[in-house]
């Protein structure tokens, strides 16, 4: 469906129904947290900041009574099926008097309660806008001298942050400062591999300055980056070899004004940061385009809603998909090996502490954590701390793929036709995945076990070969029953607490750093590992070979009253406190290596830089196959990629574009509103104007 088609207005109204609360005097309308979030899907409900809800509702609140009525449902979707939605979305946001002119309290109050001005605030003082307002702030902009105030504001922003962090007037600002200004004030243009490596394009020492020049021209170019996009691309297909030098790009570049010496020998240093070949191809210049996913309000990835913002993915060849897989399953497999050596001395100790028998003085080796601890380091030494280490290592990579692998699959199946995702669903999923898990890893866990308490026997030389040997095929499955027991609710709740802990986390434009997954992670983990620690004790008595004089299980409901009967209830949290602390950091450890190792080696299978005018028209959607769910994908050209963005079915018409609009109006002009309460601190005059 073309962009600018208009809906049929029966079937609109009927979609308008569907999302209905409010019935009043016989009409129905929608609230403002309808439209946004239930309806778009900008932002999460249960989370999100009111006063950014209500800006992005104003769109279509002409009346501004807090509801929306079909015609003027309508009008916005007429509006986003106008060739220059972004600016048209932008001017409404900002016409809050819905007058067709905007007055200077408009600009400011409007400007001030996104995340950048309240970062580093905006000078409403300066000649800038002075000029577009006069000296008395009188004139009221129409929208088109509006719109040419929108692309003069980020240059002017970042002019206003240098001066105020340049102390003395020297003309330059320190390396970290540079950093610091270029995530807050144009984080919104910058792709991940961008802000990863600001120190090195600062100078790649904190004790260097950049100067203004250098600033500006730095500035200028994440705003050229989709017109330098379009001139890598031609020269590339020019030469036959796709790549580019820097004499080639000048030379090009001097038919566009825009387009400075100083521009390109950034943007040479930036794509040859990995490896200094001297010349640029598209997938290098791919990595420093903003990412698919926009921060803030349109970046309505959440617990609830995973694949409602997702990007599409890319159809691959059967080869190469495989090859993805085992890509993936690779980094998978190191980021848990990584997990797993940081907090496997923890987990031994866990496993002695819960394999201690009986309640009697004479039978009790240790005493606590600390006391088992010290007491391998004395007895066995500091190897003696690794025992079983290997089989734990070669279980983890399987172990870690099909958790994760079984978990996001059951997510989408899961997942409603609205894009929504409940809680008990999300639990159901992550029980999956640990079920799936238990199925390969039993044989090893317990090989693991038998390994980590041999060392509490004098003299004993054993194997993982002799124990495997010992026990055969059906053996090595001993306590899968009370492992299915831990497993499946551990996953159930580690699952659903991590991706609502990363709302919580993410940063003002929604972004997840690895300091915040690591948190995630390792927040998460504490109510899973604690609260099945009864099951895991028990799958560790099962598995555990009996000493002599010790007891003997019959199956899980035996071991379970055995335990009850002899040692009492507190039995059954022996080793908590060491479960906690093993499973919390090894999971924050492997999420966070994980990252890097995206970070480091993930653009391999990122989308290919589209053959896109400099500015891309949102008129011309291409259709890319349907996903996982069977519901088509729209791609947009954003930025000079191309951005692929998971259809609703009630999306139709200019409302098919909705979202993706949304998205341009942060990347084009910096307007990144707060998108849950926990974000910012209310604007004041926000909340005034809603009350």
């Amino acid at each position: 469906m073309s962009s600018y088609k208009r809906a049929d207005k029966s079937e609109l109204e009927k979609i308008f129904r569907k999302y209905c609360t409010v019935q009043k005097d016989g009409e129905w309308y929608m609230t403002h947290e309808d439209l946004v979030c239930r309806y778009l899907g900008l932002v999460e409900k249960e989370l999100a900041n009111v006063d950014t809800v209500r800006l992005l509702a104003s769109v279509a609140d002409s009346t501004n009574n807090r509801l929306i009525s079909f015609s003027e449902f309508r009008t916005m979707e007429g509006l986003l099926c106008s060739p220059d939605a972004t600016s048209q979305l932008a001017f409404s946001l900002f016409d809050q008097n819905n007058t067709g002119r905007i007055s200077f309290e408009d600009f400011k109050r409007v400007l001030g309660a996104t995340v950048i001005h309240r970062e580093v605030p905006f000078n409403f003082s300066c000649l800038l806008v002075q000029q577009y307002f006069g000296k008395e702030h009188k004139h009221q902009l129409d929208y088109l001298e509006f719109s040419q105030l929108l692309q003069s504001l980020p240059t002017e922003h970042a002019k206003q942050a240098f001066s105020s962090c340049d102390e003395g007037s020297r003309g330059t600002i320190p390396a970290l400062q540079f950093v610091d200004l270029m995530s807050k004030i144009r984080g919104f243009r910058m792709s991940q591999y961008v802000r990863d490596h600001l120190m090195a394009v600062a100078g790649g020492s904190a004790a260097r300055r950049v100067s203004y020049a250098y600033f500006k021209a730095f500035n200028q170019l994440l705003g050229n980056l989709d017109l330098l996009g379009l001139i890598v691309h031609r020269v590339g297909e020019r030469e036959g070899n796709g790549a580019i030098t820097e004499a080639q790009l000048l030379r090009e570049a001097e038919n566009y004004g825009q387009v400075t010496p100083l521009q390109v020998s950034l943007l040479f240093q930036m794509c040859n940061l990995i490896e200094q070949s001297g010349f640029i191809k598209a997938e290098d210049f791919q990595l420093l385009l903003p990412g698919a996913t926009p921060a803030g309000v349109s970046m309505a990835t959440s617990s609830s809603k995973p694949e409602a913002a997702a990007p599409g993915r890319e159809k691959l060849s059967g080869i190469m998909e495989f090859v993805r897989a085992a890509y993936l399953f690779t980094l998978g497999g190191v980021a848990g090996a990584a997990g797993a050596t940081a907090v496997y001395p923890i987990d031994l100790v866990k496993t002695r502490l819960q394999n201690q028998r009986g309640s009697l003085a004479g039978e009790i080796m240790y005493k606590n954590s600390w006391d088992c601890f010290l007491k391998v380091v004395k007895n066995e030494g500091f190897f003696g701390l690794y025992r079983g280490l290997l089989p734990q290592l070669v279980g983890v990579s399987p172990e870690k793929a099909i958790k994760l692998a079984t978990n996001d699959t059951m997510r989408r199946f899961l997942t409603k036709k609205d894009g929504s995702l409940p809680f008990w669903r999300e639990c159901v999923a992550g029980g999956c995945g640990g079920c799936a898990q238990v199925m390969f890893t039993n044989p090893l866990e317990i090989v693991k076990i038998r390994l980590q308490v041999a060392g509490e026997m004098a003299g004993s030389k054993v194997s993982a070969v002799r124990i495997v040997k010992e026990l055969g095929f059906m053996g090595l499955y001993k306590g899968a029953s009370a492992c299915l027991l831990r497993d499946i609710p551990f996953s159930a709740i580690y699952f659903s607490t991590y991706a609502h802990m990363k709302l919580f986390t993410a940063d003002k434009r929604g972004y997840n750093g690895v300091g915040s997954l690591f948190l995630s992670a390792f927040v998460a983990g504490v109510p899973a590992a604690a609260l099945v620690t009864p099951a895991d004790v028990i799958k560790t008595r099962l598995q555990v070979k009996a000493r002599a004089g010790q007891d003997t299980y019959k199956g899980m409901v035996d071991c379970a009253l055995k335990i009850y009967k002899t040692e009492g209830g507190r039995a059954f949290w022996k080793g908590a406190p060491a479960r906690v602390f093993r499973s919390s950091p090894q999971f924050g450890v492997t999420l966070a290596t994980y990252e890097l190792l995206q970070r480091l080696f993930g653009r391999t299978f990122s989308a290919k830089i589209m053959q896109q005018p400099a500015t891309p028209s949102l008129s011309q959607p291409t259709t890319a196959p349907g996903d996982a769910r069977g519901t088509a994908v729209s791609s947009w050209p954003t930025g000079g990629v191309q951005v692929q963005l998971a259809a609703f079915p009630d999306h139709i018409g200019g409302f098919g574009r909705a979202r993706n609009t949304f998205s341009c109006v942060e990347n084009r002009f910096g307007l990144v509103f707060p998108r849950t309460r926990s974000s910012l601190p209310p604007d004041p005059q926000l909340a005034a104007d809603a009350s």
